[in-house]
């Protein structure tokens, strides 16, 4: 019977007949793939494949011809999650099916973000796979971090009630058994009153109704996962309670079944062992709720709606019906809706909740508003400039998002362990009731190692280990205006030895001032100043913008300008008022065969005081030195002082000429300078420092810095550069200065180290206590853990967990504004000579 299908996928990447033919070939080579049908208007092609396998096949043929097949990503909220086994089994039964390509699963936030082939997969056929492993799934909606502290909130309700339910209905169980056993008189009162065997049947019948109304969901999770073959923790706890539970009806049904010996019950075990996990699981419910906190935070921060002009007149307006130009107004006090640009007014805003920093900005026409912040006493109208998805805000929140359903490498390992953890734990439960049986001295005792092995066991805390770390950490570096875009960035910043700096914009201001202007013999410095600023006015470069602001300080003439051209790297050149003007780097000078001798000496002497020194010639004779300080940000050299703290080195990257960056370098602390770099040197900048077995970060904001930052170990943003270099980075900083930097740091070094605990308190936790729980110490102490013990000390290490992850809650700036700052020097601005 055949089970051919036809396939569709979109494909990237054509445009012409020419590839519709290579995408063609490159499918019909593939074995077991045929009728190959491609469509150039929608990009999309057809194909008839012989097994659902032939998706992954026919995706590395497309990537190998250079048309790659588009892929969409979903999130989903998995239910029925308990555990890390329940992590590992539904990342298997979503990569099964054909067309995906990743999956990550978080037991944390209970979601699974898988990637797939475009026209692949349907959401169906995921919400179907999951479903079939046992793990109910949906989408998650765009509220999803709301809408989930509400549902954990109601979870911990759920789990609340249960647990008083069970508690009550247990308590007279334990009372009976195990009172008679530790408290004086108390076994011959019961004789006395009730009677051994009405105790019994009292004990039974309350001990069933915890099983079965509170207990429930145990059982049936447990037992169908395990007859699949997949046992999860629910099916070491419906095992465990289940054997206590039937040998203790054998004892009290059927006592001449067992050996006199061993006619006991245990129904205190099996009711006392469903209210300590179901404790357990609402300690966890509650918990998990506050790991997400920082989301629901932010979400919080959006307004819900906002004062938009129309027709002159002000209306309250639903925050989804704003569009881009619209005109808003903020009162005093209020929230600022959207991200926009001031048009009227002015006033003081709270931007602590990008930067983590909570000095009011000053606001005036012209400055751009973030939407989440606050106005302060001032009253103000704005343009929308962003809306939406595309804010400020909503971008922090996504980010935010991913960080946290990061699966981190120190996480694989994890799960290959606990895939095969449940397996292995009944096949130690079964040994151990073999070796009980054959050694021990009765049945009961096998019963209750047995029982004791399948509670300890449970691989709730090495599920529960890195993810909630991750969810907090990231959460609390969010609250100081770092974002980690993604989530591994976290690890690998701790691998971090060398923190490689671009200069301008990040080590110092980015906002240059002319300070030196040394003429040629037989030049006017008023028509020097007045081409030059003619010239620069057409570039967008900080340095540009340093010589025009001179310029109208100045009031020179404003010529127009022709024929203007940015050589990359070196400088610019134009035509101003019948002049040919040539302005850059000593190197361009070269370049054009001008002699520049004259002004070299004037040039080195500037650039030896910090100072960027460029060149201007008129009409190919060297026509003045024009030198402009960028001044280094108060925050930088105690930052970078911080940096030496953590033991590591910072280098700088800048095309500045090396004394010029030699002299920023002494006055910051900086270790390693790379002077005279193109833009697009910085990559093999990186190359040079990694040397032989460093790792770099990088730190930059502007548009040449992209490269480097995505070439980079870990790539660090300045928030408030451009969005290209932000899209390259794996860390931004919404702040400007590199105090977040060290924060980014900070936060990396005790995330890790949190989840370092969290792993040795799981894994150390089952090492130890497993032998115990099987007798280990029987033969020599004469001790066997209770059943009960064991349910209490598997809660109690879920909840450690998680309380520990918590504590990342409370981890504060290395560096915030209060910290002293080293006050700039001979790198200050100076006014226009």
């Amino acid at each position: 019977m055949s089970t051919s299908q036809r396939l569709q996928l979109s494909v990237e990447n054509m445009s012409c007949a020419s590839c519709v033919g290579r995408v063609e070939r490159s499918l019909t080579a593939v074995p077991g793939i045929s009728d190959v049908r491609v469509n150039l208007a929608s990009e999309t092609v057809q194909a008839e494949v012989d097994t659902p396998d032939r998706v992954a096949a026919a995706v590395a043929a497309l990537d190998r011809a250079g048309y790659p097949a588009r892929t969409k990503s979903v999130r989903l909220n998995v239910t029925a999650m308990t555990c890390a086994s329940c992590v590992g089994r539904v990342d298997k039964a979503l990569a099964a099916v054909p067309g995906v390509q990743s999956v990550n699963v978080n037991l944390a936030s209970e979601t699974a973000t898988v990637t797939y082939v475009e026209g692949s997969v349907t959401l169906s056929d995921l919400l179907q796979a999951s479903a079939a492993a046992g793990y109910p799934a949906e989408p998650a909606a765009d509220t999803a971090p709301e809408d989930r502290g509400a549902r954990k909130a109601g979870e911990a309700h759920a789990w609340a009630r249960k647990t008083a339910i069970a508690a009550a209905l247990a308590l007279p169980v334990f009372i009976l058994e195990m009172g008679a056993h530790i408290v004086p008189g108390m076994a011959d009162l019961i004789e006395r009153t009730l009677g051994h065997q009405t105790s019994w049947v009292i004990q039974f019948l309350l001990t069933t109704l915890v099983l079965v109304w509170p207990g429930r969901s145990f059982y049936t999770k447990g037992f169908p996962a395990l007859f699949k073959g997949a046992p999860d923790m629910n099916s070491l706890v419906a095992v465990g309670t289940a054997a206590a539970y039937l040998y203790s009806l054998v004892a009290l049904f059927a006592p001449t079944l067992l050996p006199e010996a061993s006619r006991a019950i245990y129904f205190e075990a099996a009711a006392v062992i469903v209210v300590l996990i179901l404790l357990g699981r609402w300690l966890e419910a509650r918990a998990k709720g506050r790991t997400g906190a920082a989301i629901q935070k932010l979400l919080r921060l959006q307004a819900r709606t906002a004062r938009v002009l129309v027709d002159g007149e002000p209306q309250d307006v639903a925050i989804e019906k704003i569009h881009v130009g619209d005109i808003l107004v903020v009162r005093p006090g209020e929230r600022i809706a959207v991200d926009g640009e001031v048009s009227e007014g002015h006033a003081r805003v709270d931007e602590s909740m990008i930067t983590g920093e909570p000095v009011p900005v000053a606001k005036t026409t012209g400055d751009a508003v973030t939407g989440g912040t606050v106005n302060g006493a001032g009253a103000f109208q704005f343009r929308a400039t962003r809306v939406g998805a595309d804010t400020t805000l909503a971008q922090i929140i996504r980010m935010v998002e991913e960080a946290q359903g990061a699966k981190l490498p120190i996480q694989g390992l994890v799960d290959r362990i606990t895939l095969w953890f449940v397996p292995a734990v009944m096949a130690i439960a079964a040994l151990t009731v073999i070796v009980w049986l054959l050694l021990g001295p009765s049945l009961s005792y096998a019963l209750v190692a047995g029982v004791s092995v399948l509670i300890i066991a449970c691989p709730c805390a090495m599920g529960l280990a890195t993810p909630t770390s991750i969810m907090v950490g990231t959460g609390r570096a969010a609250d100081m205006g770092v974002l980690f875009r993604k989530g591994d960035a976290l690890q690998q910043l701790t691998d971090v030895t060398v923190v490689a700096l671009d200069k301008t914009g990040t080590v110092t201001e980015g906002r240059p001032a002319l300070t030196d202007l040394v003429l040629a013999e037989g030049f006017d410095r008023a028509e020097v100043l007045a081409l030059v600023a003619a010239v620069e006015a057409q570039s967008e470069h900080p340095i540009a913008e340093a010589i025009v602001r001179a310029g109208k300080a100045e009031n020179v003439t404003r010529h127009p300008v022709d024929d203007f051209t940015s050589v990359t790297g070196y400088g610019v050149r134009a035509q101003v008022a019948g002049h040919d003007v040539l302005i850059g780097a000593d190197r361009l000078m070269t370049r054009e065969g001008i002699d520049a001798s004259a002004l070299v000496a004037a040039e080195s002497h500037l650039a030896e005081q910090g100072r960027t020194a460029l060149f201007a010639a008129i009409d190919r004779r060297v026509a003045a030195v024009i030198a402009v300080a960028d001044p280094v940000k108060p925050a930088s050299a105690a930052a970078i002082r911080a940096l030496h703290d953590l033991g590591l080195k910072v280098a700088m990257i800048t095309g500045d000429k090396r004394e010029t960056a030699e002299a920023i370098a002494r006055e910051t602390g900086i270790d390693h300078v790379i002077a005279g770099v193109l833009p697009d040197g910085k990559v093999a900048a990186l190359d040079e420092l990694r040397g032989a077995g460093q790792h770099i970060a990088f730190v930059g904001d502007g548009i040449n810095d992209a490269p480097a930052l995505a070439h980079a170990d870990v790539g660090i943003a300045i928030g408030t550069g451009t969005d290209v270099a932000i899209e390259s980075a794996d860390v931004v900083l919404m702040s400007g200065d590199l105090r977040g930097v060290v924060n980014a740091f900070a936060v990396s070094t005790k995330t890790m180290r949190n989840i370092r605990q969290n792993l040795f308190w799981a894994f150390g936790y089952n090492v130890a206590l497993i032998p115990v729980a099987a007798g280990i110490l029987y033969p020599a102490f004469g001790l066997l853990l209770s059943p009960v013990l064991a349910a209490g000390a598997m809660a109690l290490s879920s909840v450690f967990v998680l309380s520990n992850a918590l504590r990342l809650r409370r981890v504060r700036p290395a560096m915030s504004e209060a910290t002293p700052a080293q006050p700039t020097s001979h790198l200050s601005p100076a006014p226009a000579q």
